[in-house]
């Protein structure tokens, strides 16, 4: 079951729809187009808009799968008092006195330039049930992380 965002549910039902009833119809056409020229064998537009063929049900597969499981997730019945999904999370790193602003987001939702983080970070996962106040120690690649959570909002 995958826990989400009515935003990140409707990117997804628009992503799945993009595919099915604009990507798909061009990859057909094209692989129509390139079996209209003849010998198949040694025909590249064929054997390259059948790769992407693959690719694109493989996608629409995965994407289908992921919505089957959603669960979206009604906001207002969320606390701000610990972090969980959906929370924004401020916090100060120890080491350098940095302070940073993350969303606690699904991983099909997750994107670091919006702000958001996988819950299934490692981040994420020591933050989860934490209160402002808190200091979490964090191993990531670079070793291991101080932070103090300053506030968590909705």
């Amino acid at each position: 079951m995958e826990y989400m965002s009515q935003e990140g549910y409707d990117k997804l039902v628009a992503e799945l729809h993009q595919l099915e009833s604009v990507e798909l119809p061009k990859v057909r056409d094209a692989i129509a187009e390139a079996r209209d020229k003849g010998d198949l064998s040694e025909n590249f537009e064929y054997h390259a808009a059948k790769r992407e063929q693959g690719r694109l049900l493989s996608q629409i597969r995965f994407k289908q799968r992921v919505l089957e499981f959603a669960r979206v997730i009604d906001t207002k019945q969320l606390g701000s008092d610990t972090v969980g999904l959906l929370t924004k999370v401020e916090m100060t790193n120890l080491a350098n006195n940095a302070r940073m602003s993350y969303t606690i987001a699904s991983p099909h939702e997750a994107n670091l330039r919006e702000g958001k983080i996988s819950i299934k970070s490692p981040i994420a996962q020591a933050l989860l049930g934490k209160k402002p106040g808190d200091v979490v120690e964090v191993r990531v690649p670079a070793g291991i992380q101080k932070l103090r959570i300053e506030s968590i909002s909705l």
